[in-house]
């Protein structure tokens, strides 16, 4: 199978709308081609078709067989990509890093970093008891191992 030209194809899908973006390919040893793509507003089905459409109609399969799966990242896999960081502003992230893991609300993102938002109990400096302690964290990129959203019900 010609990997450049399935990832030209997959490119050139992609590239007709403007709010897609890819997040992986994935080539088999047995021409099992998985494509998955996410969108700044989410991904529709007919968009999912579109672009497998798009990859089958210009391989041959008399050629070479092979299967072509399209699809969107599952709701708990890691975020991966910038835009993805920008989509689920405003929603609670999981996020390592080489020695610290934190919870809460995405609130900013740029090119470098992410801020993280966060209420927390902590004792109170004088006296017993707790007080509700507001936390604000900014996370470089670079240092995240893995990020992912939290569901919640």
């Amino acid at each position: 199978m010609n990997l450049d030209k399935v990832k030209k194809l997959v490119n050139e899908a992609i590239e007709q709308n403007n709010a897609l973006f890819l997040i992986d390919l994935i080539f088999s040893n047995d021409n099992g081609i998985k494509v998955i793509v996410d969108g700044d507003t989410g991904v529709s089905l007919s968009e999912c078709i579109r672009i497998s459409r798009h990859v089958e109609h210009n391989l041959d399969r008399e050629e070479e067989d092979f299967s072509l799966e399209v699809t969107t990242p599952n709701i708990t896999d890691p975020l991966v990509n910038l835009r993805q960081y920008n989509k689920n502003i405003d929603r609670t992230l999981k996020v390592k890093t080489e020695t610290e893991s934190f919870e809460g609300k995405l609130i900013e993102v740029n090119e470098n970093n992410i801020t993280l938002y966060w209420k927390t109990r902590e004792p109170k400096p004088i006296g017993k008891g707790k007080i509700t302690v507001e936390k604000q964290k900014t996370i470089p990129l670079s240092e995240i191992k893995q990020s992912k959203v939290k569901i919640i019900f």
